[in-house]
């Protein structure tokens, strides 16, 4: 298992990936609305989703699991 974490503060606008779904690296996994901004997170490593730690609208931190990986 491996973990997706944020490289920055702010607010998620979307969540561009669902639970079952395969990824590679660099995919656009959710995006971030930081100082009016929307920045998007793109994933460091591939897998498959098998859980997302954040919904629309919640704050996350720098350094938080915002999903993991099997």
């Amino acid at each position: 298992m491996a973990e997706l974490i944020s490289s920055m503060a702010g607010v998620v606008a979307e969540v561009k990936v669902n639970v079952g779904d395969t990824i590679e690296k660099g995919d656009e996994v959710l995006t971030v609305e930081s100082m009016k901004m929307m920045i998007p997170f793109e994933a460091e490593i591939g897998g498959v989703v098998k859980e997302i730690k954040v919904d629309v609208g919640d704050f996350i931190n720098e350094g938080d699991v915002v999903a993991i990986l099997e």
